[in-house]
């Protein structure tokens, strides 16, 4: 093929593979953000990091999907305007025509394995840390007034009347127990604001008062206050909060294989394992197998010769079908049994495999017979003249 056909065809492809991406995963992120996350997250300025968390799975998981329908879009448009019965008149083979998608969708398999080995589950940490300060209302801005929130498994009990402004609250009350001291406080402010820093949060409290009972001789002492200050586990200015934990979709390649190990001790961590291997290994990888089925299916049952049919519907329909298919089975099936990846396993190689057997038999055209030079006479007719 010459190199400025290549390109011009390597370009189409790419153009299309972008616009269906973003149409792809906007709606997904959005749709996943709305669902998760309350309203209250957008004062508490926590969008933009479950935005950047969540976008790099979306996108990994959505790319093979994006090149599949954009190969099937662009060669149904050539299709139907007769560009390809063109590049088979310049005497070009089918895997010629194939080759600047198939180009594409090779370096396209390269980048879906930088974001799901590497990419994705160094931001995806982001997303469960707002979910985690989602969860335990740790930010400050999220919490409603006339309503009671527990800290530190059940140990702070805090409540606001209201607020005045987003970091200011008007009648505040806490209960908080000291195992340590063996005693329980009760605070009372008429002014609460509430004062970020680089760990945690600082509320400076006006005009209150505190009652301390000790839980071993059930003493109450109570002191008024003009300004007191104390600390809650929210999320400060520097980074979320720490959650203790870490999933297996958060570490990167070589700690996920090396965790192997410790999920085959438990049936249920072993199939959150296989889950998410399948969809590091094997989803990038179907990139390329959309890739050939789109062309397989357009250049096999699509009307080449510019006359419109609904093969190419179908063909763009086909590879987002497969693709669904294909992560539903793999996040219900493998969490049941890890070898139903022998199946899935299978499943790919058989769209690889007949999508390359239809573009085969695209060049594939029969040898002429070979005739001997004596022909037999048939009887009742007469011979040729020597």
């Amino acid at each position: 093929m010459p190199r400025l056909l290549f390109f011009y065809l390597f370009k189409r492809v790419g153009f299309n593979v972008l616009v269906v991406q973003l149409a792809l995963s906007v709606p997904v992120v959005l749709s996943y953000l709305l669902y998760q996350l309350p309203p209250a997250a957008v004062r508490g300025g926590l969008v933009i990091p479950a935005l950047v968390g969540v976008t790099p799975t979306v996108a990994f998981v959505t790319l093979p999907m994006a090149i599949g329908v954009a190969t099937a879009l662009e060669f149904s448009r050539m299709a139907s305007e007769g560009m390809i019965a063109v590049l088979y008149a310049l005497r070009l083979s089918a895997w010629a025509i194939c080759r600047p998608a198939l180009s594409l969708a090779a370096g396209i398999v390269v980048l879906g394995y930088l974001l799901a080995n590497f990419i994705a589950p160094h931001y995806s940490s982001n997303m469960q840390d707002v979910l985690n300060v989602v969860s335990n209302s740790l930010n400050h801005r999220m919490l409603d007034a006339a309503h009671f929130y527990t800290f530190s498994k059940g140990v702070k009990t805090l409540y606001i009347e209201r607020w005045i402004t987003p970091d200011i609250a008007a009648n505040l009350f806490m209960r908080q127990v000291s195992l340590e001291k063996k005693q329980e406080e009760t605070i009372t402010a008429a002014r609460a604001e509430f004062r970020r820093n680089e760990s945690g949060v600082i509320v400076a409290l006006s005009k209150g008062s505190i009652q301390t009972r000790s839980l071993a001789s059930n003493e109450v002492r109570i002191a008024n206050f003009d300004e007191y200050a104390m600390a809650l586990p929210m999320q400060g200015s520097g980074a979320l909060p720490d959650r203790g934990w870490k999933g297996v979709y958060e570490l990167s390649a070589g700690p996920f294989l090396a965790n192997l190990k410790l999920a085959k001790l438990d049936r249920r961590q072993l199939g959150e394992w296989m889950a998410e291997a399948a969809k590091r290994l094997g989803v990038p990888a179907l990139a390329l197998a959309h890739t050939l089925l789109a062309m397989a299916l357009t250049l096999t049952f699509g009307n080449i010769t510019g006359r419109r049919g609904a093969a190419g519907s179908l063909t763009i329909i086909a590879i987002p079908a497969t693709h669904i298919g294909y992560l539903v089975a793999l996040e219900s099936l493998l969490r049941i049994s890890p070898w139903f990846a022998v199946l899935l396993t299978a499943a790919v190689a058989a769209e690889i495999g007949v999508s390359l057997w239809l573009i085969a038999r695209l060049n594939y055209s029969p040898r002429p017979k070979r005739f001997d030079a004596a022909i037999p006479v048939a009887s009742g007719y007469a011979a040729p003249a020597a």
